[in-house]
């Protein structure tokens, strides 16, 4: 699945235009390393770093999700990972 879909999809972005901005500005780690294009493949397990509202989330993939549902579907698809876990 495209990062940017996964992004949106997931509710990570509000928008899908917001999503893509978010990994071309290269602001976003896909398993540490630095991501500047939107279609980069995410997988399940990947970690995901980025900023967003003044914190730094780290989360791992737990599945894909097949469309943009509600919040508590979309918060299925990623745990937060606790810093120094």
């Amino acid at each position: 699945m495209r990062l940017d879909v996964f992004l949106w999809y997931a509710r990570l972005a509000k928008t899908r235009s917001a999503a893509q901005a978010l990994a071309v500005e290269g602001r976003l780690r896909l398993d540490g390393r630095a991501i500047d294009r939107a279609h980069a493949p995410v997988r399940v397990g990947n970690v995901l770093t980025f900023a967003q509202a003044g914190r730094v989330r780290v989360l791992r993939v737990e599945a894909l999700p097949h469309r943009r549902g509600p919040a508590p579907e979309a918060q299925g698809c990623y745990q937060e990972l606790v810093a120094g876990s």
